[in-house]
């Protein structure tokens, strides 16, 4: 829209400047004594009259567009300037995000290399049961008994299941009927 209105501008001068151009030549001609004739002479200064009138408007016109380029470049400037902001904070949210996401990517891989040892040893489709299951329930897997509630949903064990859990061997994988997550025994698992 500014450079819109700079053309626009532009060409009010230009007009203004040409009327101005040819109102002068008139009244050099008419101030020289070229034109004798009576007729003539009233002619041309009717033109020059037509012609105030004509620099009057054209100039009214520039003022106006004048006015909506000033009103334009001011509303140019305000948003230049929002938008100078936004980009700064732009760059300070991608700044914060890609900081926060080394320090994840750091406690990510210092988890995988405290995982490795512990999981030495462990069969094979133990692992795989476990993995499948941190996928599905959230990152949780395996989730510890503690009195007698499973600590993955954190609903109590009926007495009757909980015989069944005293029951097996203690290297047995036992699983809680309702989230089907691992369950870690211990002896605070109330059995």
């Amino acid at each position: 829209m500014v450079d819109d209105l700079s053309a626009a501008q532009a060409k009010a001068d230009a007009d203004v400047e040409q009327v101005k151009a040819r109102r002068a030549r008139d009244r050099d001609r008419m101030d020289s004594g070229a034109i004798t004739n009576p007729k003539d002479l009233e002619r041309m200064q009717h033109e020059l009259t037509s012609l105030e009138r004509r620099i009057s408007t054209l100039e009214d016109e520039e003022l106006e567009v004048m006015e909506q380029l000033e009103q334009a470049q001011a509303a140019l400037t305000e948003l230049t300037e929002k938008l100078t902001a936004v980009d700064i904070r732009l760059a300070d949210l991608v700044a914060s995000r890609d900081e926060k996401a080394a320090a994840i990517d750091v406690e990510l891989q210092t988890a995988v290399a405290e995982r490795a040892p512990a999981v030495e040893g462990l069969p094979a489709d133990l692992l795989a049961l476990y993995d499948r299951l941190r996928e599905s329930k959230g990152g949780v897997g395996a989730a510890e008994l503690r009195q007698r509630r499973c600590s993955g949903c954190q609903l109590t064990i009926d007495n009757a299941e909980l015989a069944v859990i005293r029951a097996k061997p203690s290297d047995e994988v036992v699983r809680c009927e309702e989230c089907q997550r691992i369950l870690v025994r211990t002896g605070e698992s109330g059995l």
